[in-house]
């Protein structure tokens, strides 16, 4: 199956180590993967802002990269999430409202893709330890992805995963939010920490790059010795 890689601009530039165990997996399972050159932001900061017509461009740009990819893959639910957005974005548009639809009914977040479009719910990965996992907002409340993660993470050889307290509380990240109102982000993600370090796990994993980085960096900050994850990378662990 041929598969386009929508990277985002997270992990671009802060993790991409993450496109690298995504790319490898795909592969792995059998895709062939190409990465189309002309995509950069999704238009996704700008939107959420307030600065609608300004995200038009950015979106109408990530349009045309991916207007002949058959199917649009991203290791990230809030950006899968944006590309959804974008028939609301262009409503009252009929030629951009079209090809905004066909962009959004092929794009899939990573995990999504691979338990509901390939049908794989054990990917022959393997972690040893304990772990446990963040939901992000944008990916369960807005995308709708909300078990094929766990799905794939319980059939991790050697990996134990333990309930994450409070798990559907935000980390605090929230985009813009995280620098518009610090102390309140800090708050959220000091729970977020707290929480993970009550399971006793050695992993902390995940989906969003963003709310990875920000609950990465608070335990760094903090000296916790929680090793966060993007799922990508555990699924691509052997």
């Amino acid at each position: 199956m041929k598969v386009s890689l929508f990277i985002t601009c997270l992990v671009d530039m802060f993790q991409p180590n993450v496109g690298k165990a995504t790319v490898e997996l795909l592969e792995r399972l059998g895709c062939e993967v190409d990465f189309p050159a002309s995509q950069v932001c999704c238009g996704q900061p700008a939107y959420n802002s307030g600065y609608v017509e300004e995200s038009k461009e950015a979106a109408k740009n990530m349009i045309r990269a991916f207007e002949r990819s058959g199917i649009v893959v991203t290791p990230s639910g809030s950006c899968a999430t944006m590309f959804q957005e974008y028939p609301h974005l262009f409503k009252g548009d009929p030629e951009w409202e079209q090809k905004a639809r066909q962009l959004a009914d092929k794009t899939y977040e990573l995990t999504q893709f691979i338990v509901d479009v390939l049908g794989i719910t054990d990917v022959g990965a393997r972690l040893n330890g304990k772990a446990t996992y963040h939901t992000s907002c944008h990916m369960t409340r807005l995308l709708g992805v909300k078990e094929a993660p766990f799905i794939l993470l319980s059939n991790v050889k050697g990996l134990e995963m333990e309930t994450l307290p409070n798990a559907q509380n935000c980390c605090g990240f929230g985009g813009t939010f995280s620098v518009k109102m610090t102390p309140i982000s800090e708050q959220m993600v000091d729970e977020k920490v707290e929480s993970a370090m009550a399971t006793g796990a050695d992993y902390l994993i995940g989906a969003d790059c963003g709310c990875l980085l920000n609950i990465g960096g608070r335990m760094e900050r903090l000296g916790k010795p929680v090793k966060v994850m993007h799922i990508a990378e555990v699924l691509n662990s052997r």
